[in-house]
């Protein structure tokens, strides 16, 4: 199968980024929907969530990603590992978020990722950052009482900045009592961090939790 080669960076506030997503018919998506559901924001290739759902049978695994060539892609690794709990979706979760969560089954959000988001260095490129207070609230009202969402990035500015857009938010709190979580509470890691540590280079973590 030939890699799919994609631009590293795509503007989510590009017009063609904009339209809402039409969400799937979940009982034809996953063997059974009613699972708990892991949510990676930003999968990119999903190399990650293809190795997790084997791990994990009785968790589905969807990722998203705003890159479509990424999607097909990953769809087709999936398919050729005959993984029914696996799926992964192209949309700009901005702006489609809340009609994706609404669209789930009851209560099934369970673990949500955001890993090595796309930086956006320069401030009036800020907006364009993943984690943006409405994301933050979706995910407040969505997520089941014993869930968790988990967040990472090689850059610490931009880890601070997620950080503080969740511990803004009334309803979750940082689950641990140190700055940065010194490990991966997931067995997997993603292919940026595993980069990143083998140049013995910091990887910035954090593990929030609902009130």
């Amino acid at each position: 199968m030939t890699r799919v080669r994609v631009r590293q960076h795509v503007n989510p506030l590009s017009y063609k980024y904009r339209n809402l997503l039409s969400p799937p018919d979940w009982d034809q998506v996953f063997a059974d929907p009613t699972q708990g559901l892991h949510l990676d924001i930003g999968c990119a290739r999903g190399k990650f969530l293809l190795n997790m759902s084997p791990l994990f049978p009785d968790i589905n695994f969807l990722g998203t990603e705003i890159r479509e060539p990424l999607v097909i892609e990953g769809n087709e690794y999936r398919d050729r590992l005959g993984l029914s709990n696996l799926h992964f979706l192209f949309c700009n979760i901005n702006v489609s978020l809340d009609d994706l969560l609404k669209s789930l089954p009851e209560s099934v959000l369970q673990w949500v990722t955001i890993q090595f988001p796309d930086p956006w260095f320069k401030q009036r490129h800020f907006k364009r950052r993943v984690v943006q207070p409405e994301l933050v609230n979706s995910l407040g009202q969505f997520l089941r009482k014993d869930g968790m969402v988990f967040l990472q990035s090689d850059v610490e500015s931009v880890a601070r900045q997620m950080c503080d857009r969740f511990e803004e938010n009334p309803c979750f709190y940082k689950s641990h009592e140190e700055t940065w979580l010194e490990t991966n509470p997931f067995p997997i890691p993603t292919e940026r961090e595993i980069a990143t540590l083998k140049k013995n280079q910091p990887v910035y973590r954090a593990l929030y939790r609902l009130r």
